[in-house]
């Protein structure tokens, strides 16, 4: 089987900001709707949806501010120990070291991320 086998298409694209409330407002504008708000006093967490298209925007204080800014872009898969295995035969290595989980959404969701050629991040997803 290959990674191919187990995507399922685009999750989200990852926004990093400096103006959590900026960035919603800017978005909502656009149309987008906030699906979600998680996170942590230091690093809050909002999801924006405009019918297929998911951003995730998180206030981490380190946004570039300019092209080239978005962090990375997560592929949804439909078994993420599957995709971790594929990937790993394919010689990649997770930067996290391994599958990860975070409670967001209703049952939660597990990750990893590698590095693609040119410094991108690509997230592997599977909302649980």
């Amino acid at each position: 089987m290959s990674i191919a086998a187990h995507v399922t298409g685009v999750q989200h694209v990852g926004v990093p900001t400096n103006h959590l409330e900026t960035t919603i407002r800017f978005y909502e504008s656009l149309g987008f709707t906030v699906r979600l708000r998680t996170g942590t006093a230091q690093e809050p967490v909002a999801f924006l949806e405009l019918e297929n298209l998911t951003i995730e925007t998180y206030q981490n204080g380190k946004a570039a501010g300019q092209p080239g800014a978005i962090d990375h872009i997560a592929l949804d898969v439909d078994d993420i120990d599957a995709a971790y295995a594929e990937v790993r035969a394919l010689g990649y290595a997770a930067l996290e070291g391994a599958v990860q989980s975070l409670p967001f959404w209703k049952h939660g969701v597990k990750f990893f991320t590698i590095a693609g050629p040119n410094a991108e991040k690509v997230e592997f997803s599977q909302k649980l």
